[in-house]
């Protein structure tokens, strides 16, 4: 095993809690399995801040940012059964991480966390 990338993001909850009032925003940003989880969640601004932190900290990772054909809805953070939250890998991702490291495996790990004002993702990303 070997870490291929790391990304860190911090937000301002502030900054999504404007943005979440569009709901063109929520569409464009966050995928329909994020969209359905949040109507169970009192705390939409910080729900949201910290998955849109958790896509920032996985195109760090990747090292390529949003560019080349990678966009916010192209990564979904979904949690487990006990809450520890998880990428949902995608083909698309596979396949943009298969061509930048030449890596058939890998794992995604993901860390997130908020407080009142700010709310902050960590993604490692590595080969099996």
């Amino acid at each position: 095993m070997r870490i291929l990338g790391i990304g860190v993001d911090i937000i301002q909850n502030k900054r999504i809690k404007s943005s979440i009032k569009n709901k063109l925003f929520i569409s464009r940003t966050f995928g329909n399995k994020e969209i359905y989880f949040s109507k169970n969640t009192s705390d939409k601004t910080n729900y949201f801040a910290k998955r849109f932190a958790a896509k920032e900290a996985l195109a760090k990772s990747i090292g390529t940012g949003f560019r080349n054909n990678l966009n916010f809805k192209d990564i979904q953070i979904l949690n487990d059964k006990i809450g520890k939250p998880y990428y949902q890998k995608s083909k698309k991702i596979d396949k943009i991480i298969n061509k930048k490291f030449k890596v058939k495996t890998y794992d995604l790990f993901l860390s997130i966390s908020d407080e009142k004002d700010y709310s902050i993702a960590f993604t490692i990303l590595q080969t099996k």
